[in-house]
């Protein structure tokens, strides 16, 4: 399971380069895919179109630790998918808050202003930016949603 975990994560990362083009930054991401809970959507052939790995912190909180969709399905709704199921999986345990790390806005990448945007279309807050966290061009925002109860 892990391989498989390890190889939808490659697939889709490898197609994300304004992402994840920092090769040991992506090869991280694959390597923790393969331990974490992943949801997955694929497509008829059964190809991988989407994924989201969560990484949980202690027995309230968990982070949306990497989400990766083919570029050719994004504003489909495929992300918004794999969190909503992902935050109904969390809830049924007891997880009261999701978290997501992305790029801040002090650095103007247009790819993550996009992200920064779908994240707060869907509940979350920006809460903290840790200017140093990965680097100094590359500057940490921390987001937080509630996650409602069922």
């Amino acid at each position: 399971m892990s391989d498989e975990r390890e190889t939808v994560a490659r697939q889709i990362l490898e197609t994300l380069p304004e992402w994840f083009g920092r090769r040991q930054a992506r090869e991280n991401y694959v390597s923790e895919a393969r331990h974490l809970p992943m949801f997955a959507i694929f497509d008829k052939d059964a190809k991988p179109i989407g994924f989201l790995s969560l990484k949980q912190h202690g027995d309230i909180a968990a982070e949306a630790f990497v989400l990766g969709v083919l570029p050719d399905k994004h504003r489909q709704g495929i992300g918004r998918r794999l969190l909503a199921h992902a935050e109904n999986h969390l809830v049924a345990s007891g997880i009261r808050y999701l978290t997501v790390k992305t790029v801040a806005a002090t650095n103007s990448d247009p790819n993550y202003a996009n992200t920064r945007q779908f994240y707060e279309a869907i509940g979350f807050e920006p809460l903290e930016v840790f200017p140093t966290l990965w680097d100094s061009s590359t500057p940490c925002l921390f987001m937080i949603k509630l996650l409602k109860s069922l």
